[in-house]
């Protein structure tokens, strides 16, 4: 199958909310996009996402200033998947992070320990089971160890249920080489040294 993967740049912006627009929700509720506003390295606290329209405009907004971070998977012109990857020191500002990722370690707050996080994988209904999210997690480790990274970290659900579980199960992790660094009450922190 012939999948490339870019690393999101502002010139992706308009491809970016395009995907969110036409690929449906985990929970297939329209109103219910996320456009992975919540997951960037900027503090959004007070900012108004209490619908489909404004996190579409936060997120076009986000793109194009740099703020949200990660990759987009293509099949030839058409982009199927999204991956989330950030700098684990700008992740601890994001709005999401305060909210799902309490007892996470702040390790890579410093500049001793450079920890690239990757929390949500997107991928278009009829892409799915292919091997996407394993490529554009592949992609975010080749480039966080070109980048000078120390680690990625990742934080499944202990219970992988199904595809509504957007950080991806811990099978695809190992797969990649990842081990278990710490274990939360629902998540795990997973793991792999950049070399």
């Amino acid at each position: 199958m012939d999948i490339s993967i870019r690393k999101l740049t502002p010139e992706l912006a308009e491809d970016y909310v395009r995907f969110f627009d036409i690929t449906p929700h985990d929970d297939d509720i329209d109103d219910n996009k996320c456009y992975c506003v919540c997951w960037c390295g900027d503090d959004s606290e007070g900012r108004d996402f209490s619908s489909r329209e404004k996190r579409r405009a936060i997120a076009y907004k986000y793109v194009r200033e740099g703020a949200l971070q990660g990759y987009l998977a293509y099949h030839g012109d058409k982009t199927v998947g999204w991956c989330n990857a950030n700098t684990k020191s700008e992740c601890l500002k994001c709005l999401s992070w305060r909210r799902f990722m309490d007892g996470v370690p702040a390790e890579g707050s410093d500049a001793k320990i450079k920890i690239k996080s990757v929390f949500c994988f997107t991928i278009a209904p009829e892409m799915k089971r292919q091997g996407i999210a394993t490529r554009l997690l592949e992609r975010v480790c080749r480039d966080a160890a070109t980048d000078g990274f120390g680690f990625v970290e990742a934080y499944p659900a202990k219970n992988y249920i199904d595809e509504t579980n957007f950080s991806g199960h811990i099978e695809m992790y190992e797969k990649c080489g990842f081990t278990v660094y710490r274990e939360m009450v629902e998540r795990l922190v997973v793991r792999k040294r950049c070399t």
